[in-house]
């Protein structure tokens, strides 16, 4: 049985640039209801509990957490309740934004920025959470071949100070040598988990470990449901593992995950507090080489 004392620091750490963060974070999203589609797929929990999860996140060790402008529905916003409830900021929590995609008021999305538009995007950023710099952004491809122009807009904006650190979501290998080549990539977040493989077909997730670079899978526990959350049925293999070690299925996706590598990070997102408890108590939940390869074969199955 996994303790309720646990905190994330039982993950171990990484670094992301020069900051030192538990592999075990916290994302955002569904602290609005749906980030990613507005207000479409549930209502935002209560402002006060979102409040209080994010406070309860940080005392459980939580040290990243995981955010963009575009996290809102018609009333909630990702990077408000972390102003809220975190400000000021302790100096050892590194949130993590990302820019690309953006929304209207109404939540309606938006051609993805220029590179020119995302020196608005990043002071947005910057605006409601209540900071001078950002820690970490992401620059989120959406769908462009070449990421070279908008990823070196924000390396100029790094060098002006506004930014400490950059990373890239949703990209494949070439986008990662491109960027490499204009500035420093601390962190790629991409779509990973048992159901999605994606990362490892292509040798992404181990290019980033050979070159020290975070992976920072999103879904980790949802897989193919992405968005909608985690599913209430789960294959033989992942119950079996559970039932041996005491965890839930969504506690042994997650530490899947995290045993792919030391490089390799997760930002599971709840806007539940029991829930919370279960994936930073995940974390620490260490897998045997045999229950590894039993869930590797079902890695291996999916698309």
């Amino acid at each position: 049985m996994l303790s309720e004392t646990i905190t994330a620091a039982a993950a171990g750490t990484w670094k992301l640039g020069d900051r030192e963060v538990n592999r075990l974070g916290f994302g955002t999203m569904r602290l609005t209801g749906n980030g990613m589609r507005g207000n479409s797929d549930g209502a935002p929990i209560d402002r006060d509990l979102a409040i209080r999860l994010l406070r309860r996140a940080v005392d459980l060790g939580v040290n990243h957490l995981d955010t963009a402008a575009f996290y809102f529905s018609p009333l909630r916003s990702a990077n408000e309740l972390i102003n809220r409830a975190l400000a000021p900021y302790p100096d050892d929590l590194v949130i993590v934004t990302k820019v690309g995609p953006g929304r209207g008021p109404s939540g309606e999305w938006l051609p993805p920025a220029t590179p020119e538009q995302l020196r608005g995007q990043v002071e947005e950023n910057l605006r409601q959470l209540g900071r001078d710099h950002l820690d970490v952004v992401n620059l989120r491809r959406t769908n462009q071949d070449s990421i070279a122009e908008h990823f070196g807009a924000l390396a100029e904006l790094r060098d002006a100070g506004l930014i400490r650190h950059l990373g890239i979501s949703s990209v494949k290998p070439e986008h990662l040598a491109e960027a490499q080549n204009i500035a420093p990539v601390v962190c790629v977040q991409n779509t990973y988990g048992l159901d999605r493989r994606l990362a490892d077909a292509n040798g992404l997730l181990d290019s980033c470990g050979e070159q020290g670079i975070a992976f920072v899978p999103y879904f980790a526990i949802s897989g193919d449901r992405g968005e909608a959350g985690a599913s209430e049925t789960h294959e033989d293999e992942v119950l079996a593992v559970a039932r041996a070690h005491g965890a839930t299925p969504a506690q042994v996706r997650l530490a899947w995950t995290l045993h792919r590598g030391p490089h390799v990070l997760a930002i599971p997102g709840t806007g539940n507090p029991d829930h919370l408890i279960e994936n930073v108590t995940g974390g620490a939940l260490r897998l045997s080489q045999d229950e590894l390869t039993r869930l590797r074969s079902l890695h291996q199955r999916r698309a």
